[in-house]
This record gives structure tokens, C-alpha cells and sequence, in this order.
């Protein structure tokens, strides 16, 4: 009987681009690990809100952060929000997402230009006519100019009207005519590949090219970026569009993604959550770094394992408990990453009873077993495999706590 198979992603097989800033460089593509990306939501004219927010989503993970530039008052502050980056030492490279007007505000704000390290465009909507083309050539030009990367963005709710309509004319004449989703799909893939090869014949290093087509089907992204990688051999941006509140934008890009991924699709991710009331846009990051690191693509935070909890657990303790180290690893991962190289690795358990407590406890770096309904009120430790000790009382939670952090001080530190 031959052995079970361990299941990997597949290896990818794209270009690797660069993103650049000072003496960051991000590569994206190629051998380098699939990265995560994200967006602001502030208004790009507050310079000073939009460096804060941009500096929290590279503090929480993000590797680039695109900003909008749409109007001549946010690309003259694109410069600014760059040197309030830069003052408070973060280094973390500036997407600018481009419609419409790009090409007049990469030409009229040379400084914007600069202070950028990548630009989006999206062919759809670049002009229309004669227009698209000297427009889209304007962009490129800038990109050439200033040696910067581009991502040529396709997304489903801005097609090439022009293009889409003579596809389907196209499609009318076959002998048995494509569904309509279907040359939707052609349309995506074609503006994307064909804007891509327009621009490497403008002089655009073709490395320096990723492309997208974003849709906010499931199966539909699935579709198109199987076809896509089968054409081109560019960079790849995968992503929901409106992926969607909460557990439904969660789980929507956690599918989509994770197929795509494991299949060797995909260089850098984006997942699009629309922020709940209250919640920080960090999520976004988050939930894209838990994709990776689920598959085992990349380790970005120490793993902490939980139970569900059921009625042989006896209280919340656990759950709070889990929570509570959870949190406190991501908060500190900014600093750690410097302190204690490896640390992302570590693996803590936090369980509610006997039945597995234990022995998901001795499988991790670190663990505690709480007692359940009936069990004595003891909480066994684990290290390294082995029983450590017992901790009992009011003080349970502080007391593991303080054992997690020193375990990280004696293992990870200097």
C-alpha cells in the first residue's frame, strides 16, 4: 500500500515584479512568498489620516497599501502622505489606485508619481476611442519614467464596453454561441493580457507588470484566473471585488482564494471586507494573512488552537483566555518580528476539558488545560511536550500569561 500523499500548494510559475521604496524592496511574483495587500478607506486630501491608517495596515501585516488618487487635491497630497510615512518610520510602499483622470495626474503631479512605487490602472475605464489609447500610454509612460511597477486591474463592473460589444458580436456568428458569462469571462482575460503586451510595447518591463480580473462570483474568479494563468505568465492579483460584510466576505474570499492558491495561482491577495460598524479596516489584513498561513503558504503570528467549547466545558475562562493571548501576540508581532526572530512559529493551546485537552496541548509549543464540568479545578501546563506544571486559583489566566511571555523571552530572545 503506498504512503498518503501530503497535500501542498502547487508551485507558481509567474514573473517576479518589484515594488520599491528607499531600500524596501517587496518582490511580488516568482519565488516570493504570495503577499498581502490592502487599501485605505480615508479621504487621500487628509494626508495625516490616511499615513496613520496606512502605517496600522502595514503594522498589521500588509507588505504595499493602495490609496485612492482621483482628483488633482489628492494627488498633490500623495507626497506629503509619503513623508509623514517616511517620518515616522515606515517604509511600507504606496499604491496609487488610478481611474478616469490618471493619466492628467501622473503627468500634472510629477511628485505624486514619485511617491508612488505602484500604480493601477484599469483599462476600462482609461478613456474610450482614441482617447483610450493615448490616455493608457500617458500611464505608462509615467510608470516607464519613473520606474515603477503597474498592475493593469480588470474588474467586471467596468468593462471595455467596446471591447465587450465586439466579443459578443463575435460570439453571435459562432455555430453554437458561448453563454453570456462565458464571453464575459473572455472580455476580462482578453483586456487584461492585450493592455499588458500594449504596455511592454511602450517600453513597460514586462516583469514589472501584475495583473488582476476581479469579479465577486466565487466560481466565477476561479474560472477566470484558471484561464488567465494558462495565458500569461505575468504576476497575478487575486481578490474578491465587493467580497462583502463580515462572515459572508470572509468566507467568500477565504473559498475562492484558497482554491486558486493551492492550484500555484495568485502572488499577492487582497480580501475586499466592507468594515462592520466599529471595526478597524485591519480586518481585511487579517483575515488575508490567516488564508495564507492556513494553507501553510507563509507564518505570519504565533498559532493559538481553541476549542469550541461544549457542554463539558464548564465556562467562558477558555474562550477569554484564548482570546486574550491571541490578541496579545498579534499586538506585539510589530515589535517581536525585531526581538525575537521565529516567533511567528510558536503554537500556544488553550482547551477547555480533558477529553483533548492534553493532548493538544502537548502537540504545541505551550498549552493549558483548563478543568471542565466535573474535572478537578486544575489547569495542567504543557512545554515542549511535557507537563510543566499545574496552576490553581482566581489567578489562572494572568499566571499562563506571564508563562507564555517568558517561554517567547527564553526560546526567541537574544
Amino acid at each position: 500500500m503506498a504512503p498518503i500523499n501530503v497535500a501542498a500548494p502547487a508551485p507558481r510559475r509567474s514573473r517576479q515584479a518589484r515594488v520599491v521604496w528607499g531600500s524596501r524592496v517587496v518582490t511580488v511574483g516568482g519565488d516570493a512568498p504570495v503577499r498581502v495587500q490592502s487599501m485605505t478607506n480615508t479621504d487621500t486630501v487628509d494626508a495625516i489620516g490616511t499615513a496613520i491608517q496606512v502605517k496600522e495596515l502595514a503594522q498589521a501585516g500588509s507588505e504595499f497599501v493602495r490609496i485612492t488618487v482621483n482628483t488633482p487635491e489628492a494627488a498633490a497630497a500623495v507626497p506629503y502622505i509619503r513623508e509623514q510615512l517616511d517620518r515616522m518610520g515606515e517604509n511600507v510602499p504606496l499604491v496609487g489606485d488610478f481611474h478616469y483622470n490618471g493619466h492628467r495626474l501622473l503627468t500634472d503631479f510629477p511628485e505624486c508619481a514619485q511617491a508612488l512605487s505602484k500604480y493601477r490602472i484599469n483599462p476600462g475605464n482609461v478613456g474610450k476611442g482614441d482617447k483610450r489609447d493615448r490616455q493608457f500610454g500617458q500611464m505608462i509612460e509615467a510608470a516607464v519614467r519613473w520606474n515603477k511597477a503597474v498592475r493593469i486591474g480588470v474588474n467586471w463592473g467596468s468593462l471595455d464596453q467596446d471591447l465587450l460589444a465586439s466579443l459578443m458580436d463575435d460570439n453571435s456568428r459562432r455555430p453554437q454561441p458561448w453563454d453570456a458569462r462565458q464571453v464575459m469571462y473572455e472580455a476580462l482575460i482578453t483586456s487584461a493580457v492585450e493592455s499588458a503586451r500594449r504596455a511592454e510595447a511602450m517600453g513597460l518591463d514586462g516583469n514589472q507588470i501584475i495583473l488582476s480580473c476581479k469579479v465577486s462570483g466565487v466560481q466565477d474568479l476561479i474560472s477566470v484566473y484558471r484561464e488567465l494563468a494558462r495565458r500569461c505568465d505575468y504576476a497575478l492579483h487575486l481578490g474578491l471585488t465587493e467580497a462583502g460584510m463580515g462572515t459572508k466576505g470572509t468566507v467568500a474570499s477565504a473559498a475562492a482564494l484558497s482554491i486558486l492558491l493551492q492550484e500555484g495561482i495568485g502572488d499577492t491577495i487582497r480580501v475586499s471586507l466592507t468594515p462592520q460598524p466599529g471595526e478597524a479596516r485591519t480586518q481585511e489584513v487579517v483575515v488575508a494573512s490567516e488564508i495564507l498561513q492556513s494553507l501553510g503558504l507563509r507564518i505570519f503570528v504565533p498559532s493559538v488552537t481553541a476549542c469550541p467549547g461544549c457542554g463539558r466545558t464548564t465556562s467562558t475562562t477558555f474562550q477569554d483566555l484564548a482570546k486574550q493571548i491571541d490578541d496579545f501576540l498579534r499586538a506585539q508581532m510589530p515589535v517581536w518580528r525585531v526581538r525575537y526572530p521565529g516567533v511567528e512559529k510558536l503554537k500556544v493551546a488553550v482547551m477547555g476539558c480533558i477529553v483533548n485537552g492534553p493532548g493538544e496541548s502537548k502537540h504545541a509549543d505551550i498549552g493549558i488545560s483548563l478543568p471542565g464540568t466535573g474535572e478537578a479545578p486544575a489547569a495542567p501546563v504543557f512545554i515542549d511536550g511535557e507537563k510543566a506544571l499545574t496552576l490553581r486559583g482566581d489567578n489562572i489566566a494572568v499566571e499562563f500569561h506571564q508563562i507564555v511571555e517568558n517561554y517567547i523571552e527564553k526560546r526567541f530572545g537574544a
